[in-house]
């Protein structure tokens, strides 16, 4: 009879065992694809910005035509940003690049009020300001899922059920620099 109860007790716990083991990597799981969700998310809106960004250029272009080197600038960090295949870090860098160029256009633009007053150049700055508004919501979203998943991949003892499937730290999307943390500021 006692080798009975304990032959129960032992099935038992590791029916608990087995459930737990099951839950957590479940939660795992869940976790990483929140993660990758998000980053869609950031993407969509990059794709967002990086197509309204030509059609800022051409507004800009038809007033200030000799200032091609900035157009130049913009264009290559656009053309960098949208590259395909990059990663949270690398993406952040290459954006980072593209705000930097976007503040030198519209530099050059405050230099023609012809062109600030213009209701095309004015809508494209609206909606490119309101699409860097929802990429920092985008990226707000993503590091905290981010947070989540690495402090769970890292935590007592879901560590030990993430190293035994492989699950990785997933890497945050942060502006590198100060000035471009925040979105594009023009005011005309």
């Amino acid at each position: 009879m006692n080798g009975l109860i304990i032959a129960i007790v032992v099935v038992v716990i590791l029916v608990i065992l087995g459930l737990w083991l099951a839950a957590m990597y479940n939660s795992l799981v869940r976790l990483r694809n929140l993660v990758q969700e998000s980053w869609r998310q950031i993407d969509v809106e990059l794709h967002r910005r990086h197509d309204l960004i030509p059609n800022l250029v051409e507004t800009v272009k038809g007033y200030a035509a000799h200032e091609k080197e900035v157009f130049e600038e913009v264009a290559r960090a656009r053309s960098a940003a949208a590259a395909p295949g990059s990663s949270p870090a690398e993406q952040a860098q290459q954006e980072n690049q593209l705000t930097q160029a976007l503040g030198r256009l519209f530099a050059v633009a405050e230099n023609y009020p012809v062109l600030r007053a213009s209701e095309n150049f004015q809508q494209l700055q609206t909606e490119l300001t309101t699409t860097e508004d929802r990429i920092a919501a985008a990226r707000r979203f993503y590091n905290a899922n981010v947070r989540e998943l690495n402090t769970k991949i890292e935590s007592f003892p879901s560590n030990i059920i993430a190293g035994m499937f492989h699950f990785e730290r997933a890497e945050y999307f942060e502006a590198d620099e100060p000035e471009v943390r925040q979105a594009p500021q023009v005011q005309f």
